[in-house]
């Protein structure tokens, strides 16, 4: 059995954090063959998709063989996990993928999904779940509804990682010029969001395969920041699920399983969904850590499980 993953440079990530590492690691330990690319090393012709693919041994990490040139339809699945930004060149990468799926081959997360699931504008389909949340260009409305709210976080819908968001409030001297900038005068729709204090007691990142919660960890910020991401110096703590953050769970459920969406992370605060993130999830090794539970593998299993 072959996997593929479709990553940023290979040799640029850290396998002490990065969950496409975990998830190389456990296909190792599953005897699974792991080949690695970049969105730029994908082709087709005609109606066949091809790669130019390098297969990798990850213990110790790591191993590349050669550059071949292979068709897609040799895998049993495909993992698209660049990081984002969603440009251009992503949005072609999927398009690719799609003549591999067409021709059967299982691809995850599915590329039409990763199209129509903006991290931030995705969650918007269950609106119920979240804090109040104004998608908009004009000032005059984004300044209404920070008026409405008292405080909030502008969050950029292209954005990852905590980099670029943004709290204010609706007093705050220059909020004009403020808007206008995030906007590119009012040329860009921004999320606009109600502050929730309870931030500062953590930001939970939960995963979910294939529709289910597998892991969590409480992501706390660090002294003088209210973002918690890890990249952004984020502590990531062992945690649990709230009654409240099943139910949430149980909401997205059926919808992420039946959109394609296998391994995605939500995150929660305050018993509020956030954001839905499906380009490259991470907190795998988090989990790991933390909880002492064998995620990467179990993700693999699960994979095998649902998609034998």
């Amino acid at each position: 059995m072959k996997q593929l993953f479709v990553l940023d440079p290979i040799e640029l990530i850290n396998p002490v954090k990065d969950s496409s590492a975990a998830l190389i690691e456990a296909c190792y330990r599953a005897s699974i063959e792991s080949w690695v690319c970049t969105p730029s090393d994908l082709q087709a012709k005609g109606a066949k998709a091809g790669v130019v693919a390098k297969t990798i041994i990850p213990e110790p990490w790591l191993t590349l063989g050669e550059p071949r040139n292979l068709s897609l339809n040799e895998f049993h699945c495909i993992w698209m996990r660049k990081d984002p930004p969603v440009d251009e060149a992503f949005l072609y990468a999927t398009h690719l993928l799609e003549v591999a799926e067409r021709n059967g081959v299982l691809v995850l997360n599915k590329p039409s999904s990763l199209r129509a699931w903006n991290e931030k504008l995705g969650a918007l389909r269950f609106s119920n779940l979240m804090a109040p949340t104004l998608v908009a260009s004009r000032v005059n409305e984004l300044k209404e509804f920070a008026h409405e709210q008292g405080e909030v976080v502008l969050k950029p819908l292209g954005g990852k990682g905590g980099q670029g968001v943004i709290r204010i409030g609706d007093a705050a001297a220059g909020l004009d010029a403020l808007l206008e900038l995030v906007t590119s005068q009012e040329q860009m729709p921004v999320m606009m969001q109600k502050f929730l204090p309870k931030v500062i007691e953590g930001d939970k990142r939960i995963l979910l395969v294939n529709g289910d919660p597998l892991g969590a960890i409480n992501r706390k910020p660090k002294e003088g920041d209210f973002r918690s991401n890890l990249a952004l110096g984020g502590q990531a703590e062992a945690t649990t699920l709230s009654i409240r953050e099943q139910e949430i769970c149980e909401e997205l459920g059926a919808s992420l399983k039946s959109e394609g969406l296998f391994f995605v992370g939500i995150d929660v605060i305050g018993g509020m969904l956030s954001e839905i993130n499906v380009t490259s999830p991470t907190g795998i090794r988090e989990v790991e850590r933390l909880a002492c539970v064998p995620l990467a593998d179990q993700v693999i299993e699960r994979l095998l499980r649902d998609f034998p």
